[in-house]
């Protein structure tokens, strides 16, 4: 065969292809390089950090995987009062605690039922705890029943994820013994843990929540421990690690004398109203009491609702401690402090009125409780005139009155080592200015004379004022844990977390003083407007007061809400007391009533001395019998201020008030 000319292909062949090179663009086939490389230096440097820098922090997650930390809770600090009789102690409870890592949801319905909560109740508590870390266990139910500690026993594989801890509970007095001064404590809540002062809590500690639980709440509380235990797949404890012991918290020595508590709250049975008695020499609180109270076991576990809305409810108020949070008009216990800044500024000393049941300030009458007759500076005290105390206010003026008033602590905190103590008011110009955007009339100056008007105070306020001028003007910060057995910083934090007046020294005359304290001895003598509460023996002062609600005194009604609440003010020695004893019976009409309840407490510190002063057993001073019905004017031996026979004056003002 000849070969085809040069010009002529030759022909294609089925079947046979001759493959066409492709050459790649070399700016591509160096990126592609580029990425690859890129991708395995990631990976490297990933598992570089994993192994290499990362190996600590998951050697502690594989370590969690095996070891769990349970909490050694401590147990607060006890309490007991100034002679170290137990007052608060710890009694052991169990608690369940839920595992949320090994937390199945089938399991939920099972566990409420078995630990008789409600799914309610159940997803509450898993919501509560939701930004807890994981592994931490969360309180599911405190102080549980042997029924329930069984029922978790018995499903301890069906169940891993429940766990019981035994820990130390409150234990408090009965009754409400000393309950608003003690306080109580729970679980902390979710506005708590917002607070400053809890930056440090975590969800389901307990904390102090009212009295000396809140304020030394850091003390009491002690510091955690933790147990390290070996646990299997299942979550099943095999063995322990080791573990940090719990540092208990402090005990505390309160400064009140169970004695004296006793008699005070017996006293006070059956009153709404408040009582405390204190040192003025040292500002230490002898006895405390608020009525209605409250029973602060119901807080020591979960609170019912019941319970919790009961008190709420309550018109009465058992949560407020009345002896420090009470703003109410101090009505003729004031006339004391009138009496002082009248004899300082030397408006007193020559002032005499004629008393006919009343005058006329300003272009409006204000009455008496009687006719008086004539009365001066040494009688208007027993007396309880609030015709010499209107004129007294109005030589003064407001002004005067309000210096005087702040500088005996009126309208001040005391600085008492208590959580939420009210200011009260001691009014003036500037404050009804401030408070009120409005001016002073002069017929104001009138009411506040006599402890009326705008004039609000605490039991504890009056308790350190009247205390502070019978003691030459030495006025003192009161307390209720020994502050000598805290350490200097502790004592220093307490001045800083209560504020108030604190210890001051306020001149006074001695003729000042000397007359004062007479005046007051007078109160409780034949003649005075406390004479029934006269304790034979005993050097007992004081001042009544009967001050008006807001609604006004309706005679002939059975409506107690309407009668006047009833003060006093009382001490012994006259100058220089080792006590004084304010009361507040509320609605409990004259003031003589509540000098009577102070009088038990008196006479029981009186007789107390007496016995530790290694004297045969004398015979007590007869102390008025205790009553739970306020006297009246009607009733047999009932006595008005300043007169056996006394009534109230009709077309009385409701600013009145009588001594």
């Amino acid at each position: 065969m000849e070969p085809l000319p040069d010009d002529i292909e030759p022909p294609i062949l089925h079947g046979s292809l001759r493959p066409r090179e492709e050459k790649v663009a070399p700016a591509k086939l160096a990126a592609s390089q580029y990425v690859i490389a890129l991708v395995l230096l990631v990976l490297l440097t990933g598992l570089w950090r994993l192994q290499v820098l990362g190996a600590s922090s998951y050697k502690v997650l594989a370590e969690a995987n095996r070891v769990r930390k349970v909490p050694i809770l401590a147990p607060r600090g006890r309490l007991f009062d100034r002679e170290g009789r137990l007052l608060v102690d710890n009694y052991s409870s169990v608690t369940c605690f839920l595992l949320r890592e090994q937390l199945r949801d089938e399991d939920l319905s099972m566990i409420a039922s078995g630990l008789n909560l409600s799914a309610e109740q159940l997803q509450y508590t898993l919501h509560h705890f939701q930004y807890a870390p994981k592994y931490q266990p969360i309180p599911l139910k405190q102080d549980i029943t042997p029924d329930e500690q069984a029922f978790i026993e018995a499903h301890r594989n069906e169940l891993p994820e429940l766990e019981t801890l035994e820990e130390q509970r409150r234990l408090y007095p009965r009754d409400g013994f000393a309950s608003h001064l003690i306080g109580y404590v729970g679980e902390i809540s979710e506005g708590d843990l917002n607070q400053p002062k809890y930056a440090f809590y975590e969800p389901g500690d307990v904390v102090g929540k009212s009295g000396v639980e809140e304020s030394y709440d850091g003390l009491l509380r002690g510091v955690d421990g933790s147990r390290d235990m070996v646990v299997n797949s299942h979550g099943r404890e095999v063995g322990r690690l080791g573990e940090e012991l719990a540092q208990p918290g402090k005990d505390l020595r309160l400064t009140i004398d169970l004695d004296l508590q006793t008699s005070a709250e017996k006293a006070m049975d059956g009153k709404n109203g408040a009582l405390v008695a204190m040192d003025p020499h040292t500002g230490e609180i002898l006895a405390m009491v608020s009525r209605p109270n409250y029973d602060p076991n119901q807080f020591a576990v979960r609170l019912s609702r019941a319970y919790w809305s009961g008190i709420v409810n309550d018109p009465n108020h058992p949560l407020l401690n009345k002896s420090i949070q009470a703003q109410l008009a101090p009505g003729s216990t004031f006339k004391v402090i009138m009496t002082f800044a009248g004899l300082q500024e030397h408006a007193a000393q020559d002032l005499r009125v004629v008393c006919n049941g009343g005058a006329s300030f300003y272009g409006h009458f204000f009455g008496c409780d009687r006719h008086h007759g004539s009365v001066d500076i040494h009688n208007a005290l027993p007396y309880s005139c609030d015709t010499y105390y209107y004129t007294l206010a109005n030589r003064l003026g407001i002004d005067v009155i309000a210096r005087y008033g702040h500088a005996v602590g009126i309208g001040e905190k005391t600085g008492v080592d208590l959580p939420n103590e009210a200011a009260g008011i001691m009014p003036s110009p500037q404050w009804k200015m401030n408070a009120q955007h409005d001016k002073w009339y002069a017929g104001e100056t009138i009411s506040v004379g006599i402890g009326q008007g705008a004039v609000q105070a605490s039991p504890l306020q009056l308790a350190r004022a009247l205390g502070g001028i019978a003691s030459g003007g030495y006025f003192v910060r009161p307390h209720v844990v020994l502050q000598r057995e805290l350490a200097p910083d502790a004592r220093e934090t307490v001045k800083e977390s209560f504020p108030g007046s604190g210890s001051r020294q306020v001149d006074m005359a001695p003729d000042t003083w000397q007359l004062i304290t007479d005046a007051m001895a007078k109160v409780t003598q034949g003649g005075g407007t406390a004479a029934e509460a006269h304790l034979e023996g005993v050097d007992f002062t004081g001042k009544t007061g009967t001050a008006d609600v807001v609604s006004g005194r309706k005679k002939g009604t059975a409506d107690k809400s309407t009668l006047p609440n009833a003060w006093f003010v009382g001490m012994t020695p006259r100058r220089n007391p080792d006590i004084v004893v304010a009361v507040l019976w509320e609605h409990g009409y004259w003031g003589y009533n509540s000098a009577k309840v102070a009088a038990q407490v008196i006479n029981a510190y009186v007789g107390k001395q007496r016995r530790h002063a290694g004297n045969v057993r004398l015979e007590q001073a007869s102390a008025p019998p205790a009553t739970n019905e306020p006297a009246s004017p009607s009733a047999p031996n009932g006595k008005a201020e300043g007169s056996p026979t006394a009534k109230a004056a009709s077309g009385k003002p409701s600013e009145h008030t009588a001594g």
